[in-house]
C-alpha cells in the first residue's frame, strides 16, 4: 500500500510484519557459532526466538525495552547482530512512532556496521539495506533528492550481486514515488515489476505479505487512474492470493496480519463500488473493512481512512444521522491516532454538513481548519511532484559512468607506469644474468671440489654407520643375555609363590603372596617384551577387555607398601560402574604403576597421592595427582624424551633413570590414547591418561563422573 494512500498508515500494526520478516531471515541460517563468519551469533538467534513468541497486549515501548535488554545481554555480538539491532530501532522510530530524524541516525549506524562486514555478500546485502533505510528516512523528511540518491546507491551496489533481491526493493520504492507524484500508470508498472522480481525471495511469510501488498498497490494505481475494471480485477486477485499463498501461515500474528490485508482490500473494493454507485455493496464492504481494522492491534490508520469514505457515502446519500454518529466516533479516534489525510477530509465534510444545517460559524471553523491542513499537504506534495525521479536516476547513471571512465583512465596510467617499470627491471635482470653467468664458471670449479670432499665424507660416514650397527647388535646380544638370565630366577619366584598359595595360609598371607606372584608375572612379561624387541625390532600389542576399576585397584594395592615406606597414602577413586577397555593389561598396568611410582618418589614424606578414573564422552581418563615438588618450566618439554636429561632425585634421594615416562608415552599412543601433565611448584603435578572407550560398552550411569573416594 503506498505511503500516503488511503490504505496505508505510518504506524502499521506495531511493526509486527517487519519484525517477523527479520525473524524469518534469522531462522533460515543454520551455521554453527564458530566466530563471526557473516552470519548471526547463536545468542542473537536465541534472543530473536524469544522475541518471536506471541505476546498479547504489549505496547511498542514495552517491545522496545525487551529488544534493548535482550540485545545488551549478548556478549561479543557479531556484525550482523549489531546491524539488525540498529535496523529494529530504525523501524521503531520510522514506522512505529514517526520520528524520521532519530530513525535517520540509526540508518547511518546501519551503514557504518555494513562497512565492517566480514564477507562480500554480507557487505553488499547490508550496504544496500542501509541505503534504502536512509532513503526512507530522508523521504519522510521531504529531502527527496537525497532520498533518491540513497535509493540509487543501494540499487547500484546490489544490482550486480544480489540481483532481483535488491531490484525488488528498489522498484517497490520507485513505485511508491511515482504513486505519490500521481504518475499512476508508471507506478502500476513499477509494482508489477517488483512483484515479478520478488519471486526470487526465499519463501516466507514476509515474502508472501509483500507480494499481496504489491498486487493491491497495482489495483490502487489503476483505481486512482480511473481504470475501475482493471482495479477490481487486481483486488480480486489480491484476495485470492491471500487465501491460496497465505494458507500455510497459521500463526496467531500471521492470521491477524492476513485479516488486516483483507480489510485493506475490502476498503478498496468499497471505494470502487461507491464510484460505480453501488451504494449497498459499498456500505457492506466499507463496514466489513472497518470492523476488522478497528480491532485492537490492527491498522487503525487504515480504518480511519475507510471511515472517511463511508462518511462520504452517507453524506452523498443524505444519511446525515449515521454520518454524524460515525464522524463523532472518528473524531475520538483521530485524537488518539493522528492521521493528517483523514483529519483534512474530516474537516471538509464536517464543514459541508454544518452548511447543510445552517450553522455557518461551525462550518467556517471546519473549513478554515481544512484549508490549513490542505495547504500543508499541498506544500509537501508539490515539493515531491517538482522532482523528476527518472531524470535523477539517469543523471546518477551518467555520473557513475563518468566515474568509471575516470577510474579506467587512472588504471591505464598505472598500467603504463608498470610497463615502464617492468622494462627497466628486464634490463637489470639481463645484466644480472650476464654477470652471474661469468661468475658461475668459477663457481663450477668450487662446487666440483666440494663434491669431491662430500664423497670422501660419505665414505667415512658409511664406515662409521657399519661400526654403529655392529655395536648395536652387540648391545642387543648383551640385553638378551641379561634378560634371559633374569628370566629364570623371576620365573622361579613366580613358581614358588604359586606353590605357597596352595598351603593353608591366612588371608593376609595369601594377599601378599598374590601380589608377589602378579609382580613376578608382570616382570616376566617385561622380560619377554625385551627379548621380542631385541629379536624382531618391535613388540606386538595384544589387547583384551580389561575392567579398569580392577586394574587400578590392583595397581594401587601393589604400590601401597612402597608408599608406606615414606608414610604416604594413596586415595583411589574408581568409576561408579565397571568399565571394560580393549587394552593390553600388562602394558597399561606398567604405565599406571610408573606414574604412581613417580608420584611416590617426588612427594614429601606423609603426602597424599590421588588416583582417579572418570568418563569424558568417548574417552576414559585416569589421573594421578601428587602434592610434590612439581616439574620446573625449563624441563617440561623434555620429560617424555628417551634418556632425557630432565632427571632429578626423589624427595628421599631416590635415583631416576629417565626412561619411565618415555616408555609410558609409547604404550599409551600405541593404544590410540594421550598422556599429558599439569604441574605447579606449589600444588604439585597431575598426570593424565586418556584412552578410547569401546562403542559396545554399556552406558555409564547418570552420575558417571561423580567420584566415590576409596582410601587405600
Amino acid at each position: 500500500m503506498p505511503y500516503s494512500t488511503k490504505r496505508q498508515t505510518i504506524n502499521f500494526h506495531r511493526l509486527s510484519l517487519l519484525v517477523l520478516a527479520i525473524f524469518c531471515l534469522l531462522f533460515s541460517c543454520n551455521k554453527k557459532d564458530e566466530g563471526d563468519n557473516g552470519d548471526y551469533s547463536e545468542q542473537f538467534k536465541q534472543f530473536t526466538a524469544e522475541l518471536n513468541k506471541p505476546r498479547h497486549h504489549i505496547t511498542l515501548e514495552q517491545e522496545q525495552a525487551f529488544i534493548d535488554s535482550g540485545f545488551h545481554a549478548i556478549k561479543n555480538p557479531y556484525i550482523n547482530d549489531i546491524f539488525r539491532y540498529y535496523g529494529l530501532k530504525f523501524l521503531y522510530y520510522k514506522k512505529g512512532i514517526d520520528k524520521p530524524r532519530i530513525a535517520l541516525r540509526y540508518a547511518d549506524s546501519m551503514l557504518m556496521m555494513a562497512k565492517k562486514s566480514v564477507t562480500r555478500k554480507q557487505y553488499v546485502s547490508n550496504y544496500a539495506e542501509a541505503n534504502f533505510a536512509m532513503g526512507d528516512a530522508y523521504f519522510s523528511l521531504s529531502q527527496f533528492s537525497t532520498a533518491y540518491q540513497c535509493y540509487y546507491q543501494g540499487y547500484f551496489m546490489g544490482k550486480n550481486n544480489l540481483k532481483n533481491e535488491i531490484l525488488a526493493e528498489y522498484t517497490y520504492r520507485m513505485g511508491m514515488v511515482m504513486f505519490k507524484q500521481a504518475h499512476y500508470p508508471e507506478a502500476a508498472n513499477y509494482f508489477k515489476l517488483s512483484f515479478r522480481e520478488s519471486l526470487s525471495y526465499k519463501e516466507s511469510f514476509q515474502a508472501f505479505y509483500q507480494r499481496q501488498e504489491l498486487l493491491d498497490n497495482v489495483g490502487e494505481s489503476f483505481k486512482n487512474n480511473g481504470n475501475l475494471d482493471s482495479a477490481a480485477a487486481y483486488f480480486t486477485k489480491t484476495l485470492n492470493f491471500i487465501d491460496s499463498a497465505g494458507a500455510p501461515y497459521t500463526g496467531p500474528g500471521q492470521t491477524r496480519l492476513k485479516d488486516v490485508a483483507r480489510a485493506v482490500v475490502y476498503g478498496n473494493q468499497g471505494e470502487i463500488a461507491m464510484q460505480k454507485k453501488q451504494n449497498t455493496l459499498a456500505t457492506q464492504l466499507l463496514k466489513k473493512s472497518i470492523a476488522i481494522n478497528l480491532k485492537k492491534g490492527n491498522d487503525y490508520g487504515n480504518a480511519e481512512l475507510v471511515e472517511i469514505n463511508l462518511g462520504r457515502l452517507y453524506f452523498s446519500t443524505h444519511q446525515y444521522q449515521p454520518f454524524l454518529s460515525l464522524f463523532k466516533d472518528l473524531r475520538n479516534q483521530l485524537d488518539t491516532v493522528k492521521n493528517e489525510e483523514a483529519e483534512t477530509t474530516w474537516n471538509l465534510l464536517m464543514s459541508k454538513y454544518y452548511q447543510q444545517t445552517g450553522d455557518m460559524n461551525k462550518a467556517f471553523a471546519h473549513l478554515e481548519q481544512y484549508s490549513a491542513l490542505k495547504d500543508s499537504v499541498n506544500k509537501r506534495s508539490s515539493s515531491l511532484k517538482e522532482t523528476d525521479v527518472n531524470q535523477q536516476q539517469a543523471n546518477y547513471d551518467k555520473q557513475y559512468q563518468i566515474e568509471n571512465l575516470k577510474d579506467n583512465n587512472k588504471l591505464q596510467l598505472i598500467y603504463i607506469y608498470l610497463a615502464v617499470t617492468c622494462a627497466a627491471m628486464a634490463v637489470v635482470i639481463v645484466l644480472l644474468v650476464y654477470r652471474n653467468w661469468r661468475k658461475s664458471k668459477k663457481d663450477v670449479k668450487t662446487v666440483s671440489e666440494l663434491n669431491r670432499r662430500i664423497n670422501l665424507q660419505k665414505s667415512d660416514l658409511e664406515i662409521t654407520l657399519a661400526e654403529l650397527e655392529s655395536n648395536n647388535q652387540e648391545k642387543d646380544r648383551i640385553l638378551r643375555t641379561v634378560a634371559h638370565d633374569l628370566r629364570n630366577p623371576i620365573g622361579g619366584i613366580a613358581s614358588l609363590t604359586s606353590v605357597l598359595l596352595l598351603d593353608d595360609l591366612n588371608d593376609e598371607q595369601k594377599e601378599l603372596l598374590g601380589l608377589i606372584k602378579e609382580t613376578s608375572n608382570n616382570s616376566l612379561e617385561l622380560i619377554n617384551e625385551i627379548l621380542e624387541v631385541t629379536n624382531n625390532g618391535t613388540s606386538q600389542l595384544s589387547k583384551e577387555p580389561v575392567d579398569i576399576n580392577s586394574l587400578l585397584t590392583r595397581s594401587v594395592e601393589l604400590l601401597r607398601f612402597k608408599a608406606a615406606e615414606k608414610d604416604q597414602q594413596i586415595k583411589l577413586t574408581v568409576l561408579d560402574e565397571p568399565e571394560d577397555l580393549l587394552i593390553s593389561r600388562e602394558k597399561i598396568w606398567r604405565v599406571i604403576s610408573n606414574l604412581i611410582t613417580n608420584a611416590i618418589k617426588f612427594s614429601p614424606v606423609g603426602g597424599i597421592i590421588y588416583v582417579s578414573a572418570s568418563i569424558k564422552k568417548d574417552e576414559l581418563r585416569i589421573a594421578v595427582k601428587d602434592a610434590g615438588i612439581g616439574i620446573p618450566a625449563d624441563v617440561k618439554d623434555k620429560v617424555f624424551n628417551m634418556f632425557t636429561e630432565a632427571k632429578r632425585p626423589g624427595t628421599a634421594g631416590e635415583k631416576s633413570f629417565g626412561l619411565g615416562l618415555s616408555i609410558s608415552k609409547q604404550i599409551v599412543e600405541n593404544h590410540d590414547g594421550k598422556i599429558w601433565f599439569e604441574s605447579n611448584a606449589k600444588t604439585g603435578t597431575t598426570f593424565y591418561i586418556s584412552l578410547p572407550r569401546q562403542k559396545q560398552n554399556k552406558p555409564a550411569g547418570k552420575n558417571a563422573e561423580k567420584e566415590a573416594p576409596v582410601l587405600i
